[in-house]
Protein backbone atom coordinates (compact mmCIF):
# COMPACT_ATOMS: atom_id res chain seq x y z
CA UNK A 1 0.00 0.00 0.00
CA UNK A 2 1.40 3.44 -0.72
CA UNK A 3 0.67 7.16 -1.64
CA UNK A 4 0.95 8.41 -5.54
CA UNK A 5 -0.07 11.36 -7.20
CA UNK A 6 -3.57 10.81 -8.56
CA UNK A 7 -2.43 11.54 -12.00
CA UNK A 8 -0.61 8.12 -11.96
CA UNK A 9 -3.88 6.32 -11.58
CA UNK A 10 -6.12 5.74 -14.71
CA UNK A 11 -8.77 8.64 -15.07
CA UNK A 12 -11.76 6.32 -15.42
CA UNK A 13 -10.55 5.34 -11.59
CA UNK A 14 -11.04 8.36 -10.48
CA UNK A 15 -14.18 9.64 -11.96
CA UNK A 16 -15.76 6.19 -10.28
CA UNK A 17 -14.27 6.72 -6.66
CA UNK A 18 -15.67 10.35 -7.13
CA UNK A 19 -19.25 9.05 -7.93
CA UNK A 20 -19.38 6.28 -5.30
CA UNK A 21 -18.33 8.08 -2.66
CA UNK A 22 -19.34 12.20 -3.54
CA UNK A 23 -21.86 11.54 -5.95
CA UNK A 24 -19.83 13.55 -8.63
CA UNK A 25 -16.79 14.82 -9.07
CA UNK A 26 -17.98 18.21 -8.68
CA UNK A 27 -17.22 20.03 -5.41
CA UNK A 28 -19.71 23.26 -4.36
CA UNK A 29 -17.97 25.66 -1.77
CA UNK A 30 -17.55 29.06 -0.88
CA UNK A 31 -14.39 28.91 -2.45
CA UNK A 32 -15.45 27.62 -5.83
CA UNK A 33 -16.74 25.08 -7.78
CA UNK A 34 -14.15 22.26 -8.21
CA UNK A 35 -14.26 19.59 -10.56
CA UNK A 36 -12.22 16.99 -8.24
CA UNK A 37 -11.67 14.47 -10.85
CA UNK A 38 -9.42 17.37 -12.92
CA UNK A 39 -7.36 18.68 -10.01
CA UNK A 40 -3.77 17.83 -8.30
CA UNK A 41 -3.87 15.46 -5.76
CA UNK A 42 -2.55 11.98 -4.16
CA UNK A 43 -4.56 8.79 -3.58
CA UNK A 44 -3.66 5.50 -1.17
CA UNK A 45 -3.84 2.21 -3.47
CA UNK A 46 -3.45 -1.34 -2.00
CA UNK A 47 -1.38 -3.63 -4.29
CA UNK A 48 -4.23 -3.89 -7.20
CA UNK A 49 -3.70 -0.43 -7.08
CA UNK A 50 -7.72 0.04 -5.94
CA UNK A 51 -8.22 3.72 -4.35
CA UNK A 52 -8.65 3.57 -0.51
CA UNK A 53 -8.23 7.49 -0.07
CA UNK A 54 -8.21 10.35 -2.18
CA UNK A 55 -6.62 14.23 -1.57
CA UNK A 56 -7.31 17.05 -4.10
CA UNK A 57 -6.05 20.08 -3.71
CA UNK A 58 -5.40 23.47 -5.40
CA UNK A 59 -2.76 26.30 -5.85
CA UNK A 60 -3.54 29.91 -5.77
CA UNK A 61 0.23 31.62 -5.34
CA UNK A 62 1.33 30.83 -2.41
CA UNK A 63 -1.67 29.58 -0.55
CA UNK A 64 -2.90 25.87 -0.92
CA UNK A 65 -6.88 24.62 -0.41
CA UNK A 66 -7.62 21.16 0.23
CA UNK A 67 -10.96 20.87 -1.43
CA UNK A 68 -11.67 16.78 -0.74
CA UNK A 69 -10.50 14.12 1.02
CA UNK A 70 -11.76 10.80 1.74
CA UNK A 71 -10.63 7.45 3.15
CA UNK A 72 -13.13 4.63 2.35
CA UNK A 73 -11.37 2.80 5.66
CA UNK A 74 -11.54 4.80 8.91
CA UNK A 75 -8.96 4.87 11.72
CA UNK A 76 -6.18 3.30 9.18
CA UNK A 77 -3.59 6.51 8.79
CA UNK A 78 -4.74 6.46 5.31
CA UNK A 79 -6.39 10.33 5.94
CA UNK A 80 -3.15 11.39 7.79
CA UNK A 81 -0.74 10.11 4.83
CA UNK A 82 -2.36 11.93 2.17
CA UNK A 83 -2.95 15.46 4.39
CA UNK A 84 0.47 14.98 4.94
CA UNK A 85 1.56 14.45 1.31
CA UNK A 86 0.24 17.84 0.60
CA UNK A 87 1.66 19.40 3.32
CA UNK A 88 5.29 18.45 2.51
CA UNK A 89 4.81 19.03 -1.61
CA UNK A 90 3.08 22.62 -1.45
CA UNK A 91 5.04 23.81 1.91
CA UNK A 92 8.38 22.60 -0.29
CA UNK A 93 6.81 24.12 -3.62
CA UNK A 94 6.86 27.80 -1.34
CA UNK A 95 3.11 27.72 0.08
CA UNK A 96 2.97 29.45 3.06
CA UNK A 97 -0.57 27.89 4.29
CA UNK A 98 -2.94 25.26 3.95
CA UNK A 99 -6.58 25.71 3.80
CA UNK A 100 -9.76 23.71 4.23
CA UNK A 101 -13.46 24.44 4.04
CA UNK A 102 -15.89 21.46 6.04
CA UNK A 103 -19.51 22.06 6.92
CA UNK A 104 -21.02 22.64 10.56
CA UNK A 105 -21.74 18.94 10.61
CA UNK A 106 -18.64 17.29 10.16
CA UNK A 107 -17.39 16.71 13.57
CA UNK A 108 -15.46 14.22 12.64
CA UNK A 109 -13.09 16.78 10.04
CA UNK A 110 -13.10 19.19 12.58
CA UNK A 111 -11.43 16.87 15.38
CA UNK A 112 -8.86 15.15 12.60
CA UNK A 113 -7.45 18.63 11.15
CA UNK A 114 -7.09 20.60 14.71
CA UNK A 115 -5.46 17.16 15.54
CA UNK A 116 -2.75 17.91 12.94
CA UNK A 117 -2.65 21.56 13.78
CA UNK A 118 -5.24 23.46 11.77
CA UNK A 119 -6.85 26.15 12.98
CA UNK A 120 -10.74 27.33 12.90
CA UNK A 121 -10.25 30.49 10.99
CA UNK A 122 -13.69 31.55 9.89
CA UNK A 123 -17.38 30.89 10.14
CA UNK A 124 -19.43 31.27 6.58
CA UNK A 125 -22.56 30.99 7.87
CA UNK A 126 -25.39 30.02 5.42
CA UNK A 127 -22.95 29.15 2.39
CA UNK A 128 -23.96 25.67 2.07
CA UNK A 129 -27.89 27.08 1.41
CA UNK A 130 -26.02 29.02 -1.39
CA UNK A 131 -24.41 25.89 -2.49
CA UNK A 132 -27.65 24.27 -2.56
CA UNK A 133 -28.84 26.62 -5.23
CA UNK A 134 -26.13 25.29 -7.85
CA UNK A 135 -25.62 21.37 -6.52
CA UNK A 136 -29.61 20.50 -5.13
CA UNK A 137 -28.74 17.13 -4.16
CA UNK A 138 -26.32 18.36 -0.93
CA UNK A 139 -28.63 16.90 1.65
CA UNK A 140 -30.34 18.88 4.22
CA UNK A 141 -29.59 16.97 7.62
CA UNK A 142 -25.81 15.40 7.74
CA UNK A 143 -23.83 13.33 10.11
CA UNK A 144 -25.53 12.38 13.56
CA UNK A 145 -28.88 14.69 12.31
CA UNK A 146 -27.41 17.98 12.39
CA UNK A 147 -29.00 20.37 9.70
CA UNK A 148 -25.83 21.27 7.60
CA UNK A 149 -25.90 24.93 7.04
CA UNK A 150 -22.74 27.08 8.16
CA UNK A 151 -19.16 26.44 6.47
CA UNK A 152 -15.74 26.61 8.57
CA UNK A 153 -12.28 27.13 7.41
CA UNK A 154 -9.57 25.79 8.88
CA UNK A 155 -5.86 27.00 8.34
CA UNK A 156 -2.09 25.83 8.79
CA UNK A 157 0.58 27.87 8.35
CA UNK A 158 3.90 26.33 6.84
CA UNK A 159 6.44 25.36 9.52
CA UNK A 160 3.46 24.20 12.27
Amino acid sequence: MTVIPIQQLPQDDVLQFFKEHWGSTEMVISSGIYDCSKLDGFAYVDDQNSILGLVTYIIRVDECEIISLDSIVEGKGIGSLLVQAVEQKVFEQGCTMITLITTNDNLHALKFYQKRGYHLVEIIQNAVEQARAYKPEIPLIGNDGIPIRDEIRLAKQSGL
